[in-house]
This record gives structure tokens, sequence and C-alpha cells, in this order.
């Protein structure tokens, strides 16, 4: 597994060491457990000029997962991992569907509130909550480890997704400069995309539809990959059905749509609109950046023969990448992004009206939700998440457990951890 952190008792940061001698140090009583995850420790003393060898942090950010490698340059060893799950997807869910109750409400004059999108004013450099919560998260873990190790360097994957070139590899020239629809109709590309033939019924020759693939009235758009074409009969057929319910008789034909559809570039989006954001704030941070393209880093990998993971690929960022790169016995933390509650106090129902309220207090007997515990109960031992409750019963996962069984082990901090491929029990929702 990753070295343990090390920390003297005025929290200055020393060299990482391994579990076996941070084992020794906490049971001769020279070391307390400082935190859980990732797991540090604390001397019970102050290290007079301790002689510390220097690390760097490699990051590998990601739409999705960050890989995260703490690399020691002079031996080349790879003293933590960690694989950082972010949480945009939901952040996005979460505003949508604040923006359907807000609507209904003004639809349904329960109250008057003119809209507002209109004077907005968006600062220079604004990005979306959804990107904006990646770049938190990786500066959260940035500062964090700069607190608990000697880091005196840093390296990122600065990566750019040429989109036109992902939808069309072979595109060159004046083509390249104008996009892939100039000079051509919505509907000249979709006949040439779908071979003139219902993509339903394979029917040619009849007079063909644009159809929504996912129906309009669900939240489909009119992007190029949304739309397909379809005879009358099959449009009227599927009306606003998902297309999985539609054909799932047809699991060869669900099959062939969903092969066509233009992939979603949603991703490489995402990075292309963080990747000078979080340069720009690591440098902030006054340590020395030093970045890598995309295709270094895949060649450093297969050079070294290194599977493909992501806290691989933040290990092998940059020119600075050791030619032996050690990484035996190391496993990586899972951390998943949770966010930090809601400050939603009433909760309405599909029609904007309200339907409970929560309390008012974060915390009760001393627990807050999204505490990690340990509960020791007649019944077994569980360990995971806990969700709290304003009477004498916390939810862990589908358990109702008194908090007289619970210790706490690691206070609630906006972040999920698995260890060693072990799954905690789930938060309760």
């Amino acid at each position: 597994m990753s070295n343990v952190f090390v920390i003297d008792t005025d929290y200055n940061p020393l060299d990482p060491v391994h579990p076996g001698y941070a084992r020794r140090l906490l049971k001769q009583g020279k070391a307390a457990v400082y935190r859980r995850y990732p797991f540090t420790i604390v001397l019970k003393r102050v290290v007079e000029e301790p002689q510390m060898q220097p690390l760097r942090l490699k990051l590998d950010p990601g739409s999705k997962t960050t890989g995260i490698a703490l690399v020691d340059d002079g031996n080349g060893k790879v003293v933590f991992a960690a694989e950082l799950a972010h949480r945009g997807h939901a952040i996005k869910e979460s505003l949508d569907d604040r923006r359907v109750v807000r609507r209904n409400r003004r639809n349904c004059k329960t109250r008057y509130r003119k809209p507002r999108w209109q004077n907005r004013r968006r600062k220079k450099g604004w990005l979306p909550p959804s990107l904006e919560s990646r770049i938190a998260n990786i500066l959260t873990w940035v500062a964090r480890l700069c607190r608990l190790a000697p880091i005196t360097a840093l390296s990122m994957e600065l990566v750019k997704f040429d989109l036109q070139q992902i939808e069309n590899p072979d595109i060159t020239s004046v083509e390249y400069q104008q996009g892939t629809l100039q000079g051509y109709e919505v509907r000249e590309y979709l006949l040439e995309k779908w071979e003139r033939t219902c993509a339903y019924c394979s029917v040619q020759n009849v007079p063909l539809q644009v159809e929504h693939i996912h129906p309009r009235a669900k939240g489909g758009t009119s992007r190029i990959s949304n739309l397909t074409l379809a005879c009358e009969p099959c449009n009227k057929a599927k009306d606003t059905l998902d297309i999985t319910v539609f054909l799932a008789k047809k699991p060869e034909v669900l099959k062939h749509i969903l092969a066509q559809v233009k992939r979603p570039l949603k991703d490489a989006s995402a990075v292309n609109a963080t990747r000078w954001a979080v340069l720009q704030r690591l440098k902030a941070l006054g340590l020395p950046v030093e970045c890598g393209s995309g295709g270094l880093t895949k060649y450093n990998r297969t050079t070294r023969g290194l599977p493909k993971t992501h806290w691989l690929d933040a290990a092998c960022v940059g020119k600075s990448t050791p030619v032996g790169l050690s990484h035996t016995g190391i496993v990586p933390l899972q951390i998943k992004a949770m966010g930090h509650e809601s400050r939603q106090m009433c909760v309405v129902d599909k029609y904007g009206f309200p339907k409970q309220h929560k309390q008012r207090k974060k915390t009760f007997l001393g627990y807050q939700t999204g505490d990690m515990i340990k509960a020791m109960t007649p019944k077994g031992t569980f360990e995971g998440r806990i969700a709290i409750r304003h009477r004498p019963s916390f939810r862990l996962g589908k358990r109702d457990i008194h908090p007289k069984y619970l210790r706490c082990v690691h206070r609630a901090d906006g972040y999920e951890y698995i260890q060693k491929g072990v799954r905690h029990a789930p938060p309760h929702d």
C-alpha cells in the first residue's frame, strides 16, 4: 500500500514512512493517528533540522477522474497514489432540478418573481459550477498533500482535445477551418449519415422525417448527435417513447443506432475548458509547475511497460518522469467527491410545492452526516458513512444503529474513501 504521511508535533511535514514503521511508532506510543484518509500519524515530539527528500506531486486531470501520484524523483519511487472521482454531473442534475422547480412556481403564479437571466453579468474567467467543482477538488487535494508531505514541485498534464479531429480524423485544410457541417444542411447531413434509410425499419425510397432519438418531451435536444431519420409510421409509433423501450424487441437495431450516434464530446470539452484555470491556480501556490502533453504521458507509460490507470498516468506526466519508476505494492486511495450536503431547507415535490422541512441543526450527539464511523454492535462490526437523524438511531447503509455503538474514525470532509478495493457502506440519501 502507499506510504504513511508523518508530521511532527508542530504539524511540519516529514518524509513519508513505510506502513510497518508507522505501526511500530504507534505501538511504542511515539506517535498518534492524526488522520485516517489519507493515513497520517503525528509524532509526539519536534524534529530539529529534519533531513527530507523532496517529492514531486503529479496530476492527470480528467473530466470524471483525476489521477494523483506523489513521486520521489531521486529514486523513482511512487510514494502515494490516489484517484479522485468528481461530481460535476451530479451538480448539473441538481441545478437542472432547481431550475425546473423555480419555473414551475412562476408558471403556477404561487408568487411573483421576474426571471433574472436577462440582467446577469458573469465575471471574466467564469466557469459553470460543474467545472468549478472539478478545479476545487484538485486544488483541495493539492493543498492537503502539501501540508502532509515535503512537496517541492508540481507536474500537470496540459492536454487539449481537438473536437473536430475527434469527430472526423480525416478533416483537413479548408474543411478544418470551416467546420464539419459548413455548406451542408442538417437534413442532407442526416441523409448521408443514415444512408437514406429509416433507422428503425430500414425502409428506403420513402419520405423520411427527422426524428429525435431522445424525445424533446423528455429533455432531448436538437443537436446532430440526437437526430436520426425515420419513416412516418415509425415516427408516429415511437412518439415520446424512450428508444430502449421502443426497440426492446429489436436489440440488433438498437445496437446499430447507438453505434451510429456521434459519441459525446462533453468530457473532452470539460477538460479543454478547465485546463488553463487549473494551471493558473496551481501557479498561485508558489511552487514550480511542469506541464506535459498527453502524448508524452502515453510515451512514458508505454516505454516503462505500465498498465493504463489514472494514477499511473499521473506518475508518468512530464519530462521529469524517472527512467525506473517503482510502484510495487502501491494501492491507490479511491476518493469520491460527495459535496457538503445541501443548503435547501425545504424539500419540494415535482410540482414545486413544499412537502418536507429539514432540521436546522447540522450536528446531533456529536455526529454529522458524512462522518466515517465504526459501529461495534451485538450483530457485528460495521464501518462506513452515516446519515444522522434527530432521534436515537442513525442510518448506516441500510441499517439503523444507535449512537452508543458508534466511534468516529474520520470527520466528514466532503469525500468518500475506498482503500484496498473494499467499499464501505454507501451513504444514505
